[in-house]
């Protein structure tokens, strides 16, 4: 047994519309199929790549308080562009910043509140040397 990659986040959110216009037209992600029941639709599957993938199930509750997701990380090959064009779309984003890893790295919000995190590697970075990260958070 092999676990090759992540398959997809699943995540619960208030407002499918909202949800869907920032994960498609904001950050990109392609729509490729809804969940239906009783003639509604009850959530849909984004496509991030050939085999990463977003699902989302509308949720009235309240579930920000004990959802377990803390946030989500995307890797980007220029994240100066990715900023910019973020904040021309009237998204509010942190500033870029070189973290702990060695990644450059900048945060925004998603319309349900989870925090996403977009992270460009350097040849530094701990996803690459290996390296820990010590923690200053």
């Amino acid at each position: 047994m092999s676990i090759k990659a992540l398959a997809h986040v699943c995540i619960c959110t208030k407002d499918l519309k909202a949800t869907e216009e920032f994960y498609c037209k904001i950050l990109g992600f392609e729509k490729v199929f809804e969940f239906k029941k009783n003639g509604q639709t009850t959530g849909f599957y984004l496509k991030i790549s050939d085999s990463n993938f977003l699902e989302f199930f509308l949720d009235p509750r309240n579930y920000s308080n004990d959802s377990p997701l803390r946030h989500l990380c995307f890797e980007t090959d220029d994240i100066k562009a990715l900023r910019e064009d973020l904040i021309s779309k009237g998204i509010n984003c942190t500033e870029t910043i070189l973290g702990g890893d060695a990644s450059w790295q900048f945060w925004i919000k998603d319309p349900n509140g989870i925090d996403i995190e977009f992270h460009q590697y350097t040849e530094n970075s701990s996803q690459k040397t290996k390296q820990p990260v010590l923690m200053t958070w």
